[in-house]
């Protein structure tokens, strides 16, 4: 079973920025894709950033520029850099896994993810 935890999520001024963290229990993270979501009050869940398990990775185009996705195998761990933050980034940013091999360039798709965290409230004042 995987296990996602998500951190790093608060309150911040527009223009700063934050990083979000997601630990990963597996036994070995390698070859997994991995994937950031965030869902506003009253909106659906929709994709922000992935990364493949060959390293390739996609943004949405409303964050490209500003955020940026990476990970660290042998840790277990997957990061969202965020910069230049907007109110409109204000939202629950949620972490998630797809299984081993699956996707090589990320997927952008709900659906394809398995496995996800509890969430992270990030809210950004202007």
């Amino acid at each position: 079973q995987v296990q996602l935890v998500e951190s790093g999520g608060g309150l911040v001024q527009a223009g700063d920025s934050l990083r979000l963290t997601c630990a990963v229990s597996t036994r070995s993270f390698s070859g997994y894709t991995a994937g950031w979501f965030r869902q506003a009050p009253g909106k659906e869940r929709e994709f922000i950033a992935t990364i493949g398990w060959s390293g390739a990775r996609n943004y949405a185009e409303s964050v490209k520029g500003r955020f940026t996705i990476s990970r660290d195998g042998v840790k277990g761990m997957v990061y969202l850099q965020m910069n230049s933050l907007k109110p409109d980034d204000t939202a629950v940013y949620y972490c998630a896994a797809a299984g081993r091999f699956r996707y090589s360039s990320g997927s952008t798709t709900v659906g394809d993810y398995p496995y996800w965290g509890q969430g992270t409230q990030v809210t950004v004042s202007s």
